[in-house]
């Protein structure tokens, strides 16, 4: 196994989270020093002028972040009104976000059942959500709100303008899937 790969993936996995040293050690099943020594060989490779990613450590945790230098590339991409439009999935998480906030990344990647780190990062970049401190769960996970960039973006003065969910409707919808409209006959099931 390559445990430079491992390290890696579990990097990218983590996202914006990142991941302490405890935590690494109890993933791989390393001990701290073997740890280190990935997190260093990795980190060399990554300082590379031809790498575009590097290694940080912030707030007691690893995480890959962009190199400093390439900043001008990142604003010209956020900045760029073409980049500017959200995705379906960008939306959803919005969505989400601006329903239940503060709310985790954990939380939010439950309720769409697929990974929002990426996205996450993206509405960040854009000013439209932001952290808003830490949520009491293990591993004190980021909380995430919408901004005022994010109710100027929709026109919107407050949250309060916010559509109301029809949460009634949706659930007679959920309802009417399992109700089948067919009557079975005791006889042609053979009792």
């Amino acid at each position: 196994m390559n445990k430079l790969g491992v390290l890696e993936g579990i990097l990218f996995v983590v996202g914006d989270e990142g991941i302490n040293l405890k935590n690494l050690c109890e993933v791989m099943n390393i001990n701290i020093e073997e740890a280190k020594e990935l997190l260093l060989k990795l980190k060399e490779s990554y300082d590379s002028n031809e790498r575009g990613i590097r290694i940080s450590y912030l707030g007691d945790a690893f995480k890959l972040t962009t190199k400093e230098e390439h900043k001008e590339y990142y604003q010209k991409l956020v900045e760029n009104p073409e980049a500017n439009t959200l995705s379906p999935s960008s939306l959803e998480v919005l969505a989400i976000i601006a329903y239940n906030q503060p709310i985790t990344r954990v939380e939010i990647d439950t309720m769409r059942g697929v990974s929002s780190s990426h996205i996450i990062r993206k509405l960040v970049a854009k000013g439209l959500i932001k952290e808003a401190g830490k949520s009491k769960m293990p591993g004190r996970p980021n909380l995430y709100r919408t901004t005022s960039e994010f109710l100027d973006c929709f026109g919107l003065s407050s949250l309060s303008e916010l559509p109301q969910l029809d949460i009634e409707e949706a659930k007679e919808d959920e309802k009417e899937l399992f109700t089948s409209i067919y009557k079975e006959d005791d006889n042609e099931m053979g009792i």
